[in-house]
């Protein structure tokens, strides 16, 4: 495939044309927000659900969660739970009375407002890949640590591609860059090459409010219009089994007190950090959940909060993490009941463990994904671009897992089963009859254009037409599609006046030293 791709690389091909004609490079979906119209898959009865929720009030009741944060820890004494150290114990009536206080849904408006997304209900959205600390593409031809400059272009990824709804954390680590100040640069970046919704990592006092000071700066906003709505969120992960960290716990806090979500997501692998059977994964990882956003809720009754699911199970063999497996996917279906049960949206992901894309790749995260379909999913993280377990981001993954992401999109649209007389379409068949083809009747000719998904990505062709063309596989068709969008890329705009007020306070944040990293 390389000898291919370096033949390739020269013309440029129609889509490099056409970007020099100033058309847009792949005819995409337009931006939309696209709505779950299939009912659940539900593995679980009645009787499964309640208990699994037994067990997760068991073990919020009997073993309890340890809260390495003496800020939560008092907040728990005043709201009357049992306090042993840092390990607390809380009766489920308690629980489910601040869960309840939750709100089903909720909205986060970015800087643009035309980008705003609603998390609960029947919507489900897609986000980039979050957080590896490694990067790969064709053109290197191997994992190496991530850079400023390829954060940048998944991000322009992000941008460009309106199957995307929200950026989450930095689409690759860039370890370029010092960590007390990583976050000024990636934020400063994510806000001006992106205009979606932005996301803040946990991860101490200052980088949460540096990130929502600098959201703040992008949006135009006075601080009271900032705390008024969700303007921004966070992922955590509990530390499972059955303990939350200092940082995640305080980052959370300063967000709920100020109006922003919460996204609450134990990563639980069975047979690991979690039980190997799944019922008592599932379990683990919601008591591990609902003992944060009670938390949460008790601070700021009302805080849009949402449940998270990364529940997979490890290689018994290797003890390697595995993704996109059969129990995987029923973890994710499993979660989504109880998410219902306890009316929370509900966050899943895009996932796999393969380490480049190819086949494997590519099997794995359409099971995440259809998983976060069947599941009722309203927040798919790490949905394009992830590769080995999360350790490595790839852009040509990213453009091949957006080709996935359209085509769910097209599958839930109301066209694709409407039943009325056109659809029905009883003339077209009556006119072509017992003999003939439907290629060429007015019928087909007045909707050829729109009746079918068209693939931005997908090579239609037979095996001699491909060959003749080239023989170009997909991660190479993916690869010439990433430099071809980099290199017409066009951020959003952005005020300059706000730009530069962002600038000046990333410069002076940096000279006050960012954020500490020595402990």
């Amino acid at each position: 495939m390389t000898d291919t791709l370096t033949k390739k690389k020269r013309g440029g091909g129609r889509a490099g044309n056409a970007a020099r004609r100033g058309k847009a490079l792949i005819e995409q979906m337009p931006w939309r927000l696209p709505v779950n119209i299939d009912k659940p898959t539900e593995p679980l009865s009645e009787e499964g659900v309640a208990a699994i929720h037994d067990g997760a009030m068991r073990i919020l009741e009997e073993i309890g969660i340890v809260f390495l944060n003496e800020e939560a820890l008092e907040i728990f004494r005043e709201a009357g739970c049992t306090v042993e150290g840092d390990l607390v114990k809380m009766d489920r009536e308690f629980v489910m009375e601040m869960v309840g206080k939750a709100p089903s849904s909720f909205n986060i408006t970015p800087r643009n407002p035309e980008r705003e997304i609603t998390l609960g209900g029947k919507y489900i959205l897609f986000g980039n890949v979050s957080s590896p600390p490694n990067y790969w593409d064709m053109e290197i031809g191997r994992k190496v640590p991530g850079t400023r400059e390829q954060c940048a272009n998944l991000l322009k990824l992000t941008q460009y591609f309106n199957c995307i709804h929200f950026a989450g954390g930095y689409p690759v680590e860039p370890v370029d860059l010092h960590a007390s100040v990583r976050h000024l640069d990636v934020l400063f970046d994510k806000l001006t090459l992106t205009d979606k919704v932005m996301h803040a990592y946990s991860l101490g006092k200052e980088r949460v409010e540096d990130v929502m000071e600098m959201v703040r700066i992008a949006g135009g906003l006075t601080q009271e219009q900032f705390e008024a709505k969700p303007h921004m969120y966070t992922n955590i992960n509990s530390t499972s089994p059955l303990k939350h960290d200092h940082p995640m716990i305080d980052g959370c806090l300063r967000l709920v007190r100020h109006g922003q979500a919460v996204v609450v997501s134990p990563f639980t692998l069975a047979g690991a950090m979690a039980p190997v059977t799944m019922a008592g994964a599932v379990a683990q990882s919601i008591a591990e959940a609902l003992s944060a956003i009670a938390l949460f809720q008790y601070v700021r009754p009302g805080c849009p909060c949402a449940i998270g699911t990364f529940t997979s199970n490890v290689d018994m063999k290797s003890g390697a993490p595995a993704f996109g497996t059969p129990e995987y996917m029923r973890a994710t279906q499993m979660t989504g009941q109880l998410a219902r049960f306890y009316n929370l949206p509900l966050r899943s992901s895009g996932v796999c463990a393969a380490n480049v894309p190819d086949g494997q790749a590519m099997w794995e995260t359409s099971n995440s994904l259809w998983a976060a379909v069947q599941s009722g999913t309203n927040m798919v993280y790490h949905a394009a671009g992830w590769l080995e377990g999360g350790l490595i981001a790839s852009p040509e993954k990213f453009i091949m897992d957006c080709e996935v992401l359209q085509q769910i999109q097209r599958y839930m649209e109301p066209e694709v089963f409407a039943t009325g007389p056109d659809e029905i379409a009883f003339d077209a068949i009556r006119e072509v009859g017992n003999s003939g083809h439907f290629f060429g009747i007015q019928h087909t000719q007045d909707r050829y254009t729109t009746a079918f998904y068209q693939p931005f990505l997908s090579d239609w062709k037979n095996y001699e037409a491909w060959d003749l063309a080239g023989a170009v596989w997909t991660p190479e068709r993916a690869h010439r599609m990433f430099k071809e969008i980099i290199g017409s890329f066009e951020a959003p705009p952005m005020d300059p006046a706000i730009r530069e007020e962002l600038a000046d306070f990333v410069a002076r944040r940096k000279a006050e030293g960012g954020a500490p990293t020595d402990f």
